[in-house]
């Protein structure tokens, strides 16, 4: 598993349409644990739930996931903290604007590579 303060370094999201929590665990590096308590924490994941309530998150719960893992282990934010400051007016948001600007981040780097001449 990865080191909590490697969020950049999380595996892509697939482009599926839902998960289970093992694949949420796995393409968050958090424990399936973890994402059942925070589902008691955070008010906005609501994964949806079916037969034999299991859960089946979609690509804004595993981002919303992946938000929150960010404040706890790479900000340092508490439960409490992490949850105010996505309740905040600009939390919700913040959490889909900083997703926009990582894969536009990662895509300019991988232009940048394309055009560098070698001297």
């Amino acid at each position: 598993m990865l080191e909590p303060t490697h969020n950049n370094e999380l595996p892509p999201i697939p482009g599926k349409r839902y998960f289970t929590i093992g694949e949420v665990s796995v393409l968050c590096a958090v424990k399936p644990h973890v994402l059942r308590y925070w589902e008691a924490e955070f008010p906005q994941l609501k994964p949806v739930k079916r037969r034999g309530n299991r859960r089946y998150y979609q690509r804004g719960d595993v981002e919303l996931v992946r938000a929150i893992r960010g404040l706890l282990y790479e900000e340092g934010y508490t439960i409490g903290g992490a949850r105010q400051r996505l309740t905040s007016e600009d939390g919700p948001n913040t959490v889909e604007v900083m997703s926009v600007i990582r894969d536009s981040l990662k895509d300019l780097e991988a232009a940048k590579s394309l055009l560098q001449v070698d001297d």
